[in-house]
């Protein structure tokens, strides 16, 4: 016997071997007897807020506590803060949009106003104004505020880390709007 019938032996017993396995593959998906209704696993997951203590509802936003914070509120820290902004939005003055409008003047300046950004149907239809409050209730929690807008952010819950972003984007303009008495 040479090589080359070996090899046709050994091929025909792995061929062999293949379809057996490979029927009865088939054969157990297609009478399965226990079918799932969707494929995956269910994770139990519970949802957890960040704020509430077991025992205790978590209190309501206030925009007016992040408000009165605001004069002693660190620039430097809220440029920290500012850092999770970047991925979609620009500070710089004249800087493009990206996902978010670009965020030079925004404190004061009209909401949806921003030139060449394609705003949400519910974001258009915010007619306010940029202000103080308005910005920290939007920024605590932006699917709350405004239901309906494109921003995919979580918010900032921490009031004094608030302030700080609000102190910080005060900055990012040509004349800064006074802090509120």
């Amino acid at each position: 016997m040479d090589a080359f019938e070996v090899n046709k032996i050994i091929g025909a017993v792995l061929a062999a071997l293949l379809l057996i396995v490979a029927s009865k593959t088939v054969l157990d998906i297609a009478y399965r007897e226990h079918k799932a209704e969707k494929p995956g696993w269910a994770l139990p997951i519970t949802e957890v807020s960040p704020s509430a203590t077991p025992g205790k509802a978590a209190e309501p936003f206030d925009a007016k506590q992040v408000v009165a914070l605001l004069s002693k509120a660190s620039t430097d820290g809220g440029k920290d803060v500012f850092k999770r902004c970047l991925q979609c939005h620009t500070p710089e003055k004249g800087g493009p949009n990206r996902v978010g409008p670009n965020l030079w003047g925004v404190v004061g300046r009209k909401a949806a106003q921003q030139s060449g950004f394609p705003y949400s149907e519910a974001m258009k239809g915010y007619k306010a104004e940029w202000a103080w409050p308005e910005l920290a209730t939007y920024l605590h929690d932006p699917r709350t505020a405004i239901p309906g807008n494109k921003m995919a952010f979580a918010g900032i819950k921490d009031n004094a880390e608030l302030a700080d972003l609000l102190a910080y984007m005060r900055t990012l303009s040509d004349s800064p709007p006074p802090l509120p008495q």
